[in-house]
């Protein structure tokens, strides 16, 4: 499935979207006015021509159970930002508006398009300009994805030790991968490994991975004056707590220079084929080391080379089929 912006202006009915025969209550066309323009203010016409009593959705058959159209609107549009969830899983919120006329009008919500754009941009997404619409912002406007993660892989030939007796020298071909998952609270896991994506994608579903290696740091997104959306991230490795040593506790060590280590990582975000920003390309990379005694900071900047392959986004279901968190006002600078 595909969102688009703006799918109730591109969509022709030419009978009753029930199904039902009642064609004798839609307005009909004429030569002029052959085509729907807004399928969403046509909805909310139907619904309103109906009883006397408003109801979003009404059950298709008798049962002696409560219907989901008796919640109120306010208790409705909750269940709705359950659906979203923290995690912005705006694809379910689709696929939950196909169910009747009633949710469609519920997912088009402003309300819940509007803070899906605070938890992505903050507040440099007061304004529409130039979108007619928080939802054409959500969908158009260049962001990094969350129900997935961007990942690269990486091979090249390397020159092994010479055999002894000097008679031949083997070559070896290296294969790793990198990974890169977003969040919607600004977080990002960073991920150099030579295990494959089977093994590691599930365990990036969460923040609190246990694997060691991983890098933990923030993200933001910066659009320069040449209309080019770039990813900018800091990140560091997990902080562990060493336990103490008393077996040689009585032995004097020499004493080791406390630093802190960060990485400096630039991607300029792009789209390829009929994805939509779904790469990420290298434009910087350095490590940066602050002396704690000293306060100095030592920079060394890598060299982008063909060792830096872009990375592509793979979506997981996994990381939306839960909702711990109803959809909220909370945003990350």
């Amino acid at each position: 499935m595909q969102l688009v912006p703006d799918i109730e202006f591109k969509i022709t009915y030419t009978r009753s979207p029930d199904g039902d025969g009642g064609g004798n209550s839609y307005i009909e066309d004429n030569d002029d006015d052959s085509k729907m323009a807004d399928l969403l203010s046509y909805f909310q016409q139907q619904l309103t021509f109906q009883e006397s009593l408003l109801k979003l959705c009404q059950p298709e058959l008798e049962s002696s159970q409560t219907h989901i159209s008796v919640l109120p609107m306010e208790v409705l549009m909750y269940i709705f930002r359950w659906v979203v969830s923290s995690d912005l899983d705006l694809r379910s919120l689709e696929q939950l508006s196909q169910v009747c006329r009633g949710f469609y009008i519920c997912a088009r919500d402003p309300e819940i398009w509007r803070l899906a754009c605070l938890k992505v941009w903050g507040r440099s997404c007061i304004k529409l300009v130039p979108y007619t619409s928080w939802r054409e912002m959500f969908l158009e406007r260049p962001r990094v994805r969350f129900d997935g993660v961007y990942i690269s892989k990486t091979t090249y030939i390397r020159q092994g030790e010479q055999s002894l007796d000097g008679f031949y020298r083997a070559w070896h071909q290296v294969e790793y991968y990198r990974y890169i998952r977003f969040f919607p609270d600004g977080h990002v896991l960073m991920l150099t490994t030579p295990e494959e994506p089977q093994s590691m994608v599930p365990r990036l579903r969460t923040r609190n991975t246990r694997t060691d290696a991983v890098l933990l740091g923030h993200y933001r997104l910066s659009q320069d004056t040449d209309n080019q959306t770039k990813v900018f991230a800091v990140i560091t490795k997990k902080k562990e707590e060493k336990p103490l040593d008393y077996k040689y506790r009585y032995f004097r060590r020499v004493p080791v220079q406390e630093a802190d280590q960060s990485f400096h990582v630039g991607l300029q975000l792009c789209s390829s084929g009929h994805q939509r920003f779904n790469k990420l390309i290298w434009i910087h990379h350095s490590c940066h080391i602050t002396y704690k005694s000293t306060g100095e900071t030592a920079v060394t900047a890598f060299e982008i080379d063909k060792m830096y392959t872009p990375l592509f986004f793979a979506r997981v279901r996994s990381y939306t089929a839960f909702s711990e968190r109803p959809l909220s006002v909370s945003v990350h600078e």
